[in-house]
């Protein structure tokens, strides 16, 4: 059953990231699923990936997605994103805070007409660690 990047995406985001759905994402997610994202490592299929999740709703309480737009062409999408949470544990190295950050961000999503097979995640971590209080990279010049 061919199904859209754009509906991957929505499941993606509001069952798997959302509400921390570990079966959804065991679903949706390829068994060779490759994942790229901006605050850790490279994760290689779903369990990988739900390592990492579990890992960032530890460090941010209420961890939310909120998709802003997707533009879908085949079987690939790419998503303007914009992701938010309570920082309730080391983040970055910098203890927890008890303040919301926010912070934008772009994803570029594969798929096989089933299955999300690699995602790519560009999100402002210069914009995250300044509102942690950890050290940014300087600015361009």
């Amino acid at each position: 059953m061919d199904v859209t990047p754009t509906h991957l995406i929505e499941r993606f985001y509001h069952e798997v990231w959302n509400q921390a759905d570990e079966r959804v994402a065991h679903e949706i997610l390829h068994t060779d699923f490759q994942f790229r994202g901006s605050l850790g490592p490279e994760k290689r299929g779903p369990e990988g990936f739900v390592e990492y999740m579990r890992s960032v709703h530890k460090a941010l309480g209420g961890y939310t997605c909120t998709i802003v737009s997707v533009v879908e062409e085949g079987q690939r999408a790419a998503a303007r994103m914009e992701f938010r949470g309570i920082h309730r544990d080391v983040f970055y190295g910098v203890p927890a805070s008890g303040r919301e950050i926010r912070w934008a961000g772009a994803a570029f999503f594969q798929t096989d007409g089933a299955q999300i097979t690699a995602l790519w995640v560009l999100g402002d971590i210069d914009g995250v660690k300044a509102q942690l209080g950890a050290s940014a990279s300087p600015a361009f010049e």
